[in-house]
């Protein structure tokens, strides 16, 4: 039989949720799903996850707390957990490492099947609603195609709106439509462009540099966006300029490989000139690394039931069905990128935004594909609202939102749109799963309301369940305990509890993000204020019996399952990471 009869495998996969990207956004909506019991399959057409934040592009994880210049604003859940998981991994800021931080969480993660390699090529649908996918595995030729009830589009150029019909808008909106300042006064078809680092570092002895022949030549500070401001020498060499930018003023999707080469000439260009255009110190400064693909800003953005503005955002988006929040400035790249200079404008401006504002539900989910979800820089945003919302702790956010509503979604067989006549169900689920949403305290079990509280060590306990998981302004809403120290609920009569739930000290004042843009900027270790060594104890019969002893924790979120009918239960902190006192922020039953 002649070779050109073989046909290449063909695998089908029956889930209840479909992801489609697996950057940021589309992880955790995956891991969230999946954790809350639903069959998650993600298809990612790269060899690595995390997207952005790869070892393919290395930009660092921005959100709220804009680099904790806002204090106790960082989102916490599943990326809580991640920055966490990589300060005990990663202590020296590998970004291979961080990718196997990434893998090594999806692969422990039950119900989800990851397929890597593998890119989104057609669609099916039946009445405006998807059937299947199907995507092509560069790796082993094979075709797959996913049956599943749900499905998300978290590959951030909206690969699923071409192939489904789903609606959604590319460029900016004018200000004559949307009445946004910021907007231009006409509709155009600008984007934010995309951007290719490098990465450098000092090997303690000289370096030389050859620039290739095809790269460009910068003779003068002056021909450099910024010109001669002290952080464009030195301080970013760690991993070169974001404002080495272009795209925004072709298409940013179907223009990338021109771009990419157009980006990797003005690169190699600028470290050319760090090396051998004049004297910036760079002397024993040598390349590491470059960025082949490039850091995209924006493309599609689909359309849901409702479209985010500038607007809602400086009124803070304080909606009913408030799922997520941003809180980054409104950081609206001009199209030309790195050319804008030649238009007499900067390559961004940061316009003011509050920190935090709320993002509605019914931006998550497409007004006219009923059962097509999103998360990421392509939400129902419009484009000024978009220079917030597109960066990853707040797409994280998103992220984690939509993929915990597809899991209610599937289990009460509803569809996307559904789910937002049960949005305090929503709400209170994340808020459970240790996320954060503006002016939306927690509700606590009656077992957790009812029970007597008390703190061995006088320091009022009741801000453990006043609702309020973090520090809000000057107020910690938190216990605060030394070795030794602990806080027990005594109930009213013998009761069962199936776990006790503790939010725990990880330095939300300090920025975890794992970043190389700045020489000595990023923690390594886990922050000194955690617990390390703790004890549950439970009551029975009055007294006193030790449950358990949880070592080595470095986790903000621990939930010990006890399954016992019991009288009371205590927490006893024994030993933190080095710090004299501990904040617990959460302490409840169910």
């Amino acid at each position: 039989m002649p070779l050109s009869s073989h046909k290449f495998p063909h695998i089908e996969h029956k889930v209840d949720f479909c992801v489609v990207g697996g950057g940021m956004a589309g992880l955790v909506a995956s891991i969230a799903a999946a954790r809350h019991g639903t069959k998650v399959l993600l298809m990612h057409d790269r060899p690595v996850l995390g997207g952005n934040a790869s070892s393919e592009c290395r930009i660092h994880i921005c959100g709220a707390d804009r680099h904790n210049r806002i204090p106790n604003m960082r989102e916490t859940g599943i990326l809580e957990e991640i920055r966490l998981e990589n300060l005990h991994c990663n202590p020296n800021r590998n970004y291979s490492v961080w990718d196997m931080v990434l893998y090594d969480l999806a692969e422990r993660t039950s119900n989800l099947t990851v397929l890597l390699n593998c890119s989104c090529m057609d669609a099916t649908l039946d009445d405006n609603y998807i059937k299947s996918i199907s995507g092509w595995q560069t790796t082993s030729q094979t075709r797959h195609t996913v049956w599943a009830q749900i499905f998300a589009d978290c590959s951030g150029d909206s690969v699923l709106a071409p192939l489904t019909g789903a609606e959604y808008r590319m460029g900016r909106e004018g200000r004559d439509e949307t009445g946004e300042t910021i907007a231009p006064e006409k509709a155009d078809a600008g984007t934010m462009g995309m951007t290719c680092l490098f990465q450098a570092r000092d090997f303690g002895t000289p370096q030389t540099f050859k620039s290739p022949k095809w790269a460009n030549i910068y003779t003068r500070d002056e021909d450099l966006p910024y010109g001669t401001r002290g952080h464009n020498h030195g301080e970013w060499w760690g991993l070169g300029y974001w404002w080495v930018e272009l795209g925004g003023v072709c298409h940013s999707i179907h223009d990338t490989e021109r771009m990419r080469r157009d980006l990797l000439k003005i690169a190699l260009g600028v470290w050319d000139h760090i090396k051998n255009q004049g004297d910036h110190g760079a002397e024993n400064w040598g390349l590491e690394w470059l960025q082949f693909l490039p850091g995209k800003r924006e493309s599609r953005r689909y359309i849901g039931d409702y479209v985010l503005t500038q607007q809602d955002i400086e009124e803070g988006g304080k909606f009913d069905d408030i799922v997520a929040y941003g809180g980054w400035s409104m950081d609206d790249h001009h199209p030309a990128g790195f050319e804008a200079v030649r238009f007499g404008s900067p390559p961004t401006i940061y316009h003011p935004a509050p920190s935090p504002y709320g993002i509605p539900y019914r931006s998550l989910y497409s007004r006219n594909v009923g059962n097509l979800m999103f998360a990421g820089r392509n939400v129902s945003v419009t484009h000024a609202a978009l220079s917030s919302t597109r960066v990853m702790g707040t797409c994280i956010s998103m992220g984690q939102a939509m993929g915990t509503a597809v899991a209610m979604a599937v289990r009460h067989s509803l569809t996307p749109r559904e789910v937002s006549e049960r949005v305090n169900e929503l709400q209170q689920l994340l808020l459970l799963d240790d996320c954060y949403l503006p002016w939306i305290p927690q509700k606590f079990s009656s077992l957790t309301i009812n029970a007597r509280l008390k703190a061995s060590n006088g320091v009022d306990p009741e801000p453990v369940r006043d609702g309020w998981n973090r520090q809000i302004g000057d107020d910690p809403h938190a216990w605060t305990a030394r070795s030794g120290d602990s806080i027990t609920y005594l109930f009213e009569t013998p009761s069962h509890v199936s776990e006790v739930k503790l939010l725990l000290d990880t330095a939300m004042d300090r920025d975890l993000a794992l970043s190389l843009h700045y020489r000595d900027h990023g923690m390594t270790h886990i922050p000194e204020e955690t617990p390390r060594r703790f004890r549950i104890d439970v009551m029975k019969d009055g007294e006193w019996h030790k449950f358990r002893v949880v070592e080595g924790n470095y986790q903000r979120q621990v939930c010990v399952g006890i399954g016992e009918v019991v009288e009371g239960v205590r927490y006893t902190l024994t030993e933190t990471h080095g710090a004299e006192t501990s904040r617990v922020y959460g302490f409840y039953v169910r």
